[in-house]
């Protein structure tokens, strides 16, 4: 079967273009229920993607990372565990990214190849984005991307029992795009993240009423993460308008913290820098990287005077600059900790200076956010952020939009999702709260898996396996629950390594015991504690040897490991890891 790199498919009343990706020979004796089985992104924020199986038909939406959390140390991030797709490789219609946000593509570039690299659907941005991430992780890689790029919201795409198509909505990522999976008997509505802008800045504000027309049952999956946020959600034309104030009207450089999937927002200020002849400087990695992506693209047009190099900055006066740059989450080597620790090779911070950050706070975040914040406040007067002026929006709706989204699709059933679990029981009050009935609303887990069947939704009573996939450098996998709570006790009480030479004849110990600590104790400083240890490693020699016998060194060690665990958590409360070395001379 040939394959094409891209392709959009135009719909026809009659029937739907087949795309060329996919797989024959469906088994007839399939059951023909829809099975919707979230694998991440029910009890997190993050490690987004759900299986839709309908048959031996299967369309995946989002292959996204989760970011670690801070008893995963060494940890890079985390990733969906795809078991339950093994052997079923081949009944993949379709991978659909309705964003380019790692929490939702940042996965891809690992779970495409292990599931043999299944055609991928999205828009150009999105596509690119993955592309370059796939690169990034595997030198040539990319190369096995089958594309079908979604060109217009008007695109319908034959996937098998699916029919997959679009609708616009509203993120803080340019090229987000909504999704709608009819099967013979339902038709799920699946938004991805999604926000509702009441007054955006070049177009008419969206409403989604007439989804409510699409052939029922219908289920609605919608993200859920603002349904706790009861304020109003800030006006995008008065943020422009603030950021915009405050670039005219500082005396030194302008400095902003923003996220790199804000390209619409950059380039916005690239705008507004050109036609007031500032000189706009990129720093980070990925802010590099998305700009020139959208630049390729023609999302952004700007010219070569207006965007500078950040190692020319000392080129051209603090009033004339205008730094955007990565970091306002606080990360230990982004650009916003290096420039305020001094470490930046090219911007130093004056007092004269405005730092602006233009994000919100990641949960999980908070701390490192306000170490950053009060750092910066030593070195600069200007520091502005959105609890002073309204200086970014959200990505994400409010508790009102959820309600406003319900009321105007109408449907069948409501699945909360994309939020931790509380986020979605409180989304399950504001649909209660305008009547929606509560026996129609599913709250999911990780791994659970809902069944529609001729009008009866029902969660099967087996979960499918979602555990958690650490990536860790190159490794995939490898760091599991054993490794990962062995660094944990690292971490938490260090380590205690006790070298022992015996001698195989006469099983003495030769010369002195040896310890080395590293985490636990100052070992110079506690040779009371330290002497003690060795007369228990001693006496476990002692008892557990014999002369006239062959010895089980490995059993000696576990007992050593023990008596000393057990003997140091009497005498200082701490548990460290305790590694007994013995040499046989």
């Amino acid at each position: 079967m040939k394959k094409t790199q891209s392709a959009s498919f135009k719909y026809s009343p009659k029937n739907y273009k087949k795309n060329t990706f996919k797989s024959p020979g469906r088994e007839k004796t399939a059951e023909k229920k829809l099975r919707i089985i979230p694998l991440g992104g029910q009890e997190e924020v993050g490690r987004n993607m759900t299986i839709f199986e309908y048959g031996q038909d299967i369309v995946i939406l989002d292959m996204g990372l989760q970011f670690p959390e801070e008893d995963m140390p060494g940890v890079d991030y985390i990733v969906p565990d795809t078991s339950y797709l093994k052997g079923k490789e081949k009944n993949i219609r379709g991978v659909i990214l309705s964003h380019g946000h790692l929490d939702h593509i940042g996965a891809a570039p690992i779970l495409l190849k292990e599931l043999n690299y299944p055609p991928v659907i999205g828009r150009n941005l999105t596509l690119a984005m993955v592309k370059h991430k796939m690169e990034d992780y595997e030198k040539n890689s990319s190369k096995f991307l089958k594309n079908i790029v979604i060109n217009s919201v008007s695109d319908k795409i034959r996937l098998g029992a699916f029919r997959a198509e679009f609708f616009d909505i509203e993120h803080s990522i340019m090229d987000a795009v909504g999704v709608v999976l009819r099967t013979p008997e339902e038709t799920v509505i699946h938004p991805g993240d999604w926000t509702l802008e009441e007054n955006p800045m070049d177009r008419q504000p969206l409403s989604y009423e007439k989804l409510s027309g699409l052939p029922r049952p219908t289920i609605l999956m919608l993200e859920s993460l603002g349904a706790t946020e009861t304020k109003k959600r800030p006006d995008e034309k008065e943020m422009y308008a603030n950021l915009e104030k405050i670039i005219d009207s500082a005396e030194g450089k302008v400095i902003i913290g923003t996220f790199s999937s804000q390209i619409k927002r950059i380039g916005q200020i690239l705008e507004y820098a050109q036609k007031t002849g500032k000189k706009v400087a990129l720093d980070g990695y990925s802010m590099k990287m998305n700009i020139e992506i959208a630049k390729k693209l023609g999302y952004i047009k700007i010219s070569p005077q207006t965007l500078i190099s950040i190692n020319d900055i000392h080129k051209y006066p603090d009033h004339q600059l205008i730094i955007i740059c990565t970091g306002a989450q606080g990360e230990g080597n982004a650009v916003l900790s290096r420039i305020v620790n001094d470490s930046h090779h090219y911007i130093k911070i004056r007092k004269k200076d405005t730092i602006i950050f233009s994000s919100s706070v990641i949960p999980g975040n908070e701390r490192t956010i306000q170490r950053l914040k009060d750092n910066l406040y030593r070195k600069c007067d200007n520091v502005i952020h959105t609890e002073i002026m309204n200086v970014h929006t959200s990505g994400h709706s409010t508790a009102s939009d959820i309600q406003k989204v319900i009321k105007q699709i109408k449907p069948d059933y409501f699945l909360p999702v994309y939020a931790n679990h509380y986020f979605l029981k409180e989304a399950v009050k504001l649909a209660t709260n305008i009547g929606f009935p509560k026996d129609k609303i599913f709250v999911l887990d990780n791994g659970s898996v809902i069944e529609f069947d001729k009008n009866q939704a029902t969660v099967l009573p087996k979960k499918v396996k979602t555990d958690y996939v650490f990536i860790d450098g190159l490794g995939v996998g490898d760091v599991g629950q054993v490794v990962l709570r062995d660094r944990q006790m690292l971490s938490s009480d260090g380590m205690f390594v006790i070298t022992v030479i015996i001698d195989s004849k006469t099983k003495e110990i030769v010369g002195h015991i040896q310890v080395t600590s590293r985490g636990f104790i100052f070992v110079k400083e506690n040779f009371d504690l330290v002497n003690a240890t060795k007369n228990v490693v001693k006496k476990v020699i002692k008892e557990r040897t014999s002369p006239d016998m062959s010895i089980n060194w490995n059993y000696v060690k576990n007992n050593i490991r023990e008596a000393v665990g057990s003997f140091l958590y009497q005498k200082t409360q701490r548990r460290p890891m305790v590694l007994p070395v013995v040499i046989e001379v």
